[in-house]
């Protein structure tokens, strides 16, 4: 009840305040002015484990369609992380944009309806339960097509526990470099404008971002990792033993002692098939094959070590036996040994290999941070290759072919500027798995003919250059003619490391617009942004499944040597042998 208190009243205001007025219902101005100011609000502190509605809606949906099907099956780990990182990124365009539509309607945020959550904790249920029983029925029929066994229990109990760490602590970070940038913004208008304030403060932000992502992602990871694998490199896997002759590196009268071949070079001189064995398939005389290979710390630039390797194998006689390949390895100095135990038997021994080591790097950390490590590697090889080759009488010099597998076709390529210099160069080329950002993959694949698909490409009606993505196939195009050099791309419809690049964030593939290869599912779909955490996902696990599949290459490389070499005599009965 209002109390007239000398000539004024009192009447409610806001909520625990009385404003006093007049009886006439004006504001007294003496009583107004005397009054002492309002207390500063209380800045709230900064929730960040609070999330908007419009960006959990938006979470929801990418953290569903993350159960979609990829490229290989996946464990409850990968599960996790891709749901993880998806959600998190529908997340954050669904902040964008409620924000945008608030800036047309030009309002600020309203407060949810009071069922707003309880609507979407149970649409969000339902829907995560379907989107797994989905997922696991998809992942099933991928385990089907490769003959992967499906994972156990505790593997398909970790999904959530991953997805939820990874969205909290993404959208954490997210919030973090938005306080940043805030907190820089204020500081700088106290010396300049507002507008100009924010605009630096974002600048400084992104720069910062960028810094630290590449000095410690890049440059920070990159020598840990060098670190930790160089002490892997010292060790000699078992049954790998040191050559007794000195046709292989490491042997006796080596230019390169044992120690200095690293862990792969010391596997790929110590093992191999021998003249018993290759006269054992045969059954006609064979030689020892040779084998040359310079480790990382063999010598301190690519260039000596690939001299280094080179004189090594001018040594152990390789420059006058009838076939000479250069092999451009993986980032650890791997070299497949399918390839080159196919590549000798084929040959009956009359043969040398010439490798070298340019990174302690396992081949998928060396697939994103080494590729310009692989291009020097590729191309100081071969040069060095070359050099000598070139000045060889023509009728004493070996057939000269090139071959690398991952990383390797990547570096193996560099030497090279496009179709007819391989065809003047080489007597024959193979390339596996290449990395979808090979420059002349690329120019093969994208100038395709007309007609022809990006997993199964035809180029120039494959007068020299040719693919093969389904195992025991013949190769296309059929009919036409393949004579003088022949160079061989083999990659499967299901290898990750073919299909990898940034552009499957917002674009479309070929490769999903056309008709999937054998061992993809037809239920896989282009998804902006999931798509590309899905494949980036599958790197890792690209060799954890049989061959055939992914990137694992073994019984594809008789026939692709047979199609490459055309060796004289060659059957289909020794072929079944071979690859068995």
């Amino acid at each position: 009840v209002p109390a007239a208190v000398g000539g004024t009243q009192m009447q409610p205001g806001e909520i625990g305040q009385t404003v006093p007025t007049r009886a006439d219902g004006h504001a007294d101005e003496e009583v107004e002015r005397a009054a002492p100011p309002a207390p500063p609000a209380r800045k709230g502190r900064r929730r960040w484990f609070r999330y908007t509605l419009p960006g959990a809606w938006m979470a929801l949906v990418f953290g569903c369609l993350a159960f979609t099907p990829s490229l290989l099956p996946r464990s409850g780990l990968i599960q996790g992380a891709v749901c993880g990182i998806s959600a998190a990124i529908g997340y954050g365009l669904g902040v964008l944009a409620a924000f945008v539509w608030r800036a047309f309607a030009d309002r600020e945020p309203r407060p949810p309806r009071p069922n707003s959550w309880r609507v979407f904790a149970v649409v969000a249920v339902l829907a995560l339960v379907g989107s797994f029983l989905l997922g696991q029925r998809w992942q099933g029929q991928i385990r089907d097509l490769m003959g992967v066994a499906a994972p156990g229990v505790v593997s398909l109990l970790l999904w959530p526990v991953i997805a939820a760490a990874l969205f909290v602590g993404i959208i954490a970070v997210g919030r973090g470099l938005r306080g940043l940038y805030r907190w820089i913004a204020r500081r700088l208008e106290r010396w300049i404008g507002s507008r100009a304030a924010h605009g630096l403060g974002w600048i400084a932000v992104v720069g910062l971002t960028y810094a630290v992502a590449s000095g410690l992602l890049a440059s920070g990871f990159v020598s840990v990792a060098n670190s930790i694998f160089s002490v892997r490199d010292g060790i000699t896997k078992e049954g790998v033993v040191r050559p007794a002759d000195a046709l292989r590196s490491g042997g006796p009268g080596s230019l390169v002692a044992w120690e200095k071949l690293g862990r792969e070079g010391r596997s790929f001189t110590g093992t191999g098939p021998s003249a018993e064995d290759i006269v054992a398939f045969t059954g006609t005389s064979a030689r020892q094959p040779i084998r040359a290979y310079a480790g990382l710390s063999a010598a301190d630039t690519t260039e000596a070590r690939a001299r280094l390797a080179v004189d090594d194998l001018a040594r152990a006689g390789g420059f006058d036996r009838a076939y000479l390949m250069v092999a451009t390895t993986t980032g650890s100095g791997w070299v497949d040994p399918a390839s080159v135990d196919t590549f000798e038997y084929m040959t009956g021994g009359d043969s040398a290999i010439v490798a070298i080591q340019y990174s302690y790097l396992p081949s998928w950390i060396s697939y994103l941070v080494d590729q310009q490590k692989a291009r020097e590697a590729g191309r100081e090889l071969f040069d060095a290759v070359y050099d000598r080759w070139s000045k060889l009488p023509e009728e004493d010099r070996p057939r000269l072919v090139v071959s690398g597998e991952s990383l390797g076709s990547y570096g193996g390529e560099t030497a090279f500027s496009g179709e007819y210099d391989l065809r003047n160069r080489t007597a024959g080329t193979l390339f596996a798995g290449p990395p979808n950002f090979n420059v002349l993959y690329r120019t093969f694949v994208d100038d395709r003919d007309e007609g022809s698909t990006e997993v199964a490409p035809v180029y120039k009606d494959g007068r020299t250059v040719r693919f093969q993505d389904v195992p025991g196939t013949a190769i296309d195009p059929q009919g036409e003619p393949w004579g003088g050099t022949r160079v061989l791309y083999l990659q499967h419809a299901s290898d990750p490391i073919v299909w990898w690049s940034p552009n499957l964030l917002l674009s479309r593939p070929d490769w999903l617009d056309e008709h999937r290869g054998p061992d993809v599912l037809g239920t896989m779909h282009w998804i902006p942004f999931v798509t590309f955490w899905q494949v980036t996902a599958d790197l890792p696990l690209a060799t954890a499944v049989p061959g055939g599949h992914g990137h694992t290459y073994t019984t594809e490389y008789v026939d692709a040597w047979a199609a490459v070499l055309r060796p004289p005599d060659w059957t289909a009965g020794k072929a079944d042998r071979l690859r068995q």
